[in-house]
């Protein structure tokens, strides 16, 4: 589990920025933090969990959290009203993966639209969802595996991966953290167009063949040519480029 003090060491000036707040067990820290800004909490306010009894991934996926395991917190910022959360939860891969390079923790390739991969496995996750009536308003969770659960299913861990090297879980909370500001101050300015060409030099797809898997619709195949300056996937198929938006897609490579 983090420790308060050596989170504010780390974050040096950049600690008055956030108010952080580490709870030993919570459903999950995206929830709390919601509900939190519901009621006026303040951007910055960051909840940080050393067990999460009911985490949450994309498309309701669980997200599996015991102390030590794992590094999961969830931050709100708040962004001036107008801005488009477009692109958003990219920007924050790209965060992750600046801070864990920065610690020498590995070099972690980032898939649309929110996971951060290590040898094609998952290192961790982003969900980033709009808190209720202030759609400028988002709360950013993130999940990153420091190690593997020795009672990981084996199918489960066949998918999964853990961090290169061991890293303090404060340290690593502080180098995301200044990270992040430093990616939201951007985004908040001017989009997630600024960040583009950068997170297309971690893309784990850059121009390989894919295949997007749907409940809804059956798969697509074809070229992954990057993003767009709003985020959205481009998927080349006969000699076109198709724009995908919709984030309840999963993509995989061919």
């Amino acid at each position: 589990m983090p420790d308060l003090a050596a989170i504010a060491r780390f974050l040096g000036p950049q600690a008055r920025r956030f108010d952080v707040d580490l709870l030993p067990v919570c459903a999950s820290t995206n929830a709390v933090l919601l509900e939190r800004a519901e009621a006026g909490a303040p951007p910055g306010s960051v909840v940080v969990a050393a067990t999460q009894t009911a985490g949450r991934g994309r498309l309701g996926r669980t997200w599996l959290s015991a102390p030590g395991d794992s590094l999961t917190f969830s931050l709100l910022w708040r962004f001036a009203p107008g801005t488009a959360p477009a692109g958003l939860s990219l920007a924050v891969g790209l965060a992750v993966a600046r801070a864990l390079a920065k610690l020498g923790a590995g070099e972690a390739a980032l898939k649309w639209p929110n996971d951060l991969l290590k040898d094609g496995r998952k290192l961790g996750g982003i969900l980033v969802e709009l808190v209720s009536g202030a759609p400028h308003a988002a709360v950013i969770g993130i999940g990153l595996n420091l190690r593997l659960p020795a009672a990981m299913p084996e199918e489960l861990r066949r998918q999964s991966a853990a961090l290169d090297a061991a890293v303090a879980p404060d340290r690593l909370l502080a180098a995301i953290l200044q990270e992040l500001l430093a990616v939201l101050e951007s985004f908040a300015a001017r989009g997630f167009a600024a960040l583009r060409d950068e997170w297309r030099a971690h893309h784990a797809y850059e121009n390989q063949p894919v295949r997007l898997l749907s409940d809804f619709t059956p798969p697509r195949a074809g070229i992954c040519r990057g993003v767009a300056d709003d985020g959205a996937l481009l998927l080349e198929t006969d000699g076109r480029i198709e724009r995908i938006l919709s984030g309840e897609l999963s993509l995989r490579p061919a």
